[in-house]
């Protein structure tokens, strides 16, 4: 499975690799993410189109799944015993962290196959089993799932996801959203838990407005 990713990445960003790697904010959750010499300049056109057309965010740790991850691990009596959808996973460290945390299942939820395979290789580096979904809407029609807690991380910055939140707060019991995109503004039902600073790994280089994460989570009843 990870020749199947790396052979995916090339063919995506050629000369790239994979290599395990351990984000600063989680340093003993390895994950298999790009390298960090990955060719960033002189990309032909095409390529360079693919990759703003449909990117591999499985192969970056991005900031606000690291700070969620923390969160978590740091408060594991959030997810302990209980059901966890991970709604975006990419590379899965939110997931993993909440397995880690205690929760006694935890499904990582992505529509990109490549994402989920990632998802699977980091589980299974990091010791604890994971369940799979590429459909939340599966999810959304399971009773089964209407006491879980979902983790939300990069994804309301995006405004056409924003109906969403929505349909997650009326869903499930509680929802937990960290995101590097919206620079502080309230999201419908949920408590503003504070700002934490934060990068990709590899580091992008990104303008340090994206470096500053927002920690939202339902209010305690």
């Amino acid at each position: 499975m990870p020749d199947l990713l790396k052979d995916h990445l090339q063919s995506r960003i050629p000369g790239a690799t994979l290599s395990w790697q351990c984000p600063p904010q989680t340093p003993d959750l390895p994950l298999l993410l790009i390298s960090e010499n990955y060719p960033r300049e002189g990309l032909p056109y095409e390529v360079a189109q693919a990759l703003m057309d449909n990117p591999p965010y499985w192969c970056f740790c991005w900031a606000s799944g690291q700070v969620l991850a923390r969160y978590l691990m740091d408060n594991p009596e959030i997810v302990q015993n209980q059901t966890v959808i991970d709604f975006g996973a990419g590379c899965g460290i939110v997931a993993i962290a909440a397995a880690l945390a205690g929760a006694k299942r935890v499904v990582a939820c992505d529509l990109d196959s490549n994402a989920l395979h990632a998802c699977k290789i980091n589980a299974q580096r990091n010791g604890v089993a994971l369940d799979y979904s590429d459909d939340v809407f599966d999810i959304l029609q399971d009773s089964a799932f209407e006491r879980a807690i979902i983790t939300v991380a990069d994804v309301f910055y995006d405004r056409d996801n924003l109906p969403l939140l929505e349909t997650f707060n009326g869903f499930f019991k509680e929802v937990l959203v960290a995101d590097s995109r919206l620079k502080g503004m309230s999201l419908p039902g949920l408590k503003t838990l504070g700002v934490e600073a934060s990068h990709t790994v590899p580091d992008l280089d990104e303008s340090v407005e994206f470096n500053r994460v927002t920690l939202y989570r339902t209010p305690l009843r």
